[in-house]
């Protein structure tokens, strides 16, 4: 079981790093969206893109707060630690028996 076990902690790390990706992706949408950045450059259009798709549904679902807060950058983080304390570490844990 070597092999399953090196797998599945190759696995735990893949993921772990593409949930930090993810949350400095949708901090720095967060930023762009107070300093109001040019709509057309590449890069902004591309967190927009990798965003959106997240944030759409639940910016549906809230009710934007006085002073047009828009929360759901921070119910997108809160939901991405969770998945990664859950996923990540039960993974680690279960490489760690297996090997």
């Amino acid at each position: 079981m070597p092999f399953l076990a090196g797998f599945l902690q190759a696995l735990a790390v893949l993921l772990n790093l593409l949930i930090i990706l993810y949350v400095w992706i949708i901090i720095v949408r967060a930023i762009l969206s107070w300093i109001t950045p040019y709509p057309y450059h590449p890069l902004v259009r591309l967190i927009y893109r990798l965003t959106e798709p997240v944030l759409r549904p639940i910016r549906r679902r809230l009710p934007i707060i006085y002073g047009g807060v828009d929360l759901s950058p921070l119910i997108v983080l809160l939901a991405l630690f969770i998945l990664r304390s859950l996923l990540v570490n039960s993974l680690f844990r279960l490489a760690r028996s297996l090997g």
